[in-house]
């Protein structure tokens, strides 16, 4: 039986573009499956990555270019995967790519079909931190740089009204509302699983006001409050105000007892974000409210130093005793402290560092893949191993967030350990 010399990778973050490469420039056709319009994943919501505080889209956004150029990628954005079938070196995966009405041939991306369109909608991308129309780019300089259609909003295409404003702005004749869903069979060898997590829903837990009071924030929130590509390029503002914080809590770990695990990435957050806000804003007051603090590389205990220096740390007891209330647009913060006594602190701002959690479609991809998840709800590694890119299905692999928190480093570790993994496995075959 001849094996396939074709790969799936499934997932265009940072690990899934990285593995990507690799597996192109190792002769291999790729395709790249992407639910989301654009390439990059979560690392490009962010402004800098810690602890070197590169700028994030500079550092990514050749990694995004490389991969839409190379001949043996394809990549298949606004797709998800929903059979696979077979065995290693032959597998059979059907894919469904979803219509984006805007031509990547066609489009030059100037812009011009925006504003005519008459829906706005809040722009999930930006954690509904700015709006967005039917017809869009996520945030400035995705990639690719070519609009797609929400056809449930579109008046046209949902039928509600006849609406031709982005065909008729368009001089490129780039857009098309005929255009349909595709359904695709691709054959492979091996798969790599590289899907991403999520954030611990914060609003679960009311006693820190979030959603209630306006400057209550997550860390992704904070992180496109600052970056300068966000939706107010990079001003730090409380919400629905034009006030900027003068005394600003970040408290960590919120969702880790809930989640029973230290997701060991978030504190680094909490300090990269004192960072900014020292850098930004100068004489802001800055209070660190954490139980525990995990810094495990030897890179990232330095950075801790350095930060520090420029925030006063709180130890609390227990995240339960942590209340948040509002008074004349002062936030009060309030918890046990270590010496088991009440305590206060008064805020403009508060940033919340939730735990990274399994992506949402975690459950369906485990079957849809045929392997297991782990007791905390992640993407499982083949057991009684040593492998920590190998599943239970045979020629199935995994990296990044998909198998458990990370930060950028880490995944792209596991992302280039992974592709060893699937070439040895596919080399295996044939000879």
């Amino acid at each position: 039986m001849s094996f396939s010399n074709q790969v799936l990778v499934i997932g265009a973050g940072i690990a899934g573009m990285e593995a990507s490469l690799m597996l192109a420039k190792s002769g291999k056709k790729v395709f790249l499956v992407e639910k989301l319009s654009l390439i990059g994943g979560n690392v490009i919501k962010n402004e800098e990555s810690f602890p070197n505080l590169e700028c994030s889209t500079c550092m990514v956004a050749p990694i995004q270019q490389a991969v839409l150029q190379d001949p043996n990628i394809e990549t298949m954005t606004l797709s998800t995967v929903e059979k696979i079938d077979g065995d290693v070196g032959h597998f059979e995966v059907s894919v469904l790519k979803k219509a984006r009405y805007a031509s990547m041939t066609d489009c030059i991306g100037c812009g011009m079909c925006y504003e005519p369109c008459p829906v706005s909608l809040s722009n999930e991308w930006e954690e509904n931190l700015g709006e967005k129309k039917a017809i869009y780019v996520p945030t400035a300089g995705s990639l690719p740089n070519v609009p797609a259609i929400e056809a449930e909003h579109c008046l046209q295409l949902s039928g509600k009204k006849e609406c031709n404003a982005c065909v008729e702005a368009c001089m490129f004749g780039a857009i098309d509302l005929s255009e349909t869903d595709e359904q695709m069979q691709l054959e492979v060898g091996a798969i790599l699983l590289a899907t991403g997590s999520d954030l611990f829903d914060v609003s679960q837990l009311t006693q820190f006001g979030y959603g209630k009071y306006p400057s209550v924030y997550t860390s992704i929130e904070f992180e496109r409050l600052f970056a300068s590509n966000g939706p107010t390029l990079g001003e730090i503002k409380i919400r629905n105000s034009d006030r900027q914080p003068k005394a600003v809590a970040m408290i960590h770990c919120v969702g880790r007892e809930e989640q029973g695990y230290c997701s060991g990435v978030c504190c680094m957050v909490s300090l990269k974000h004192a960072h900014f806000l020292k850098h930004k804003l100068g004489d802001v007051k800055l209070f660190n409210l954490y139980t525990d603090f995990c810094v495990p590389d030897k890179t990232h205990q330095k950075f801790q130093k350095n930060i520090i220096e420029e925030t006063q740390s709180i130890f609390h007891t227990s995240m339960k005793d942590i209340k948040v209330t509002e008074a004349d647009s002062v936030l009060n913060v309030a918890y046990i402290d270590a010496k088991g006594k009440e305590a206060s602190l008064n805020v403009d701002m508060v940033i919340l560092a939730p735990a990274i959690i399994p992506g949402k479609d975690t459950e369906v991809l485990s079957r849809i893949a045929g392997i297991e998840t782990t007791e905390i709800g992640f993407l499982g590694l083949k057991s009684g191993g040593l492998s920590t890119v190998e599943t239970a299905r045979e020629g199935v692999f995994l990296a990044g967030c998909a198998e458990g928190p990370k930060d950028v480093q880490s995944s792209v570790t596991q992302a280039e350990s992974a592709v060893g993994g699937m070439l040895a496995r596919l080399s295996s075959l044939t000879s």
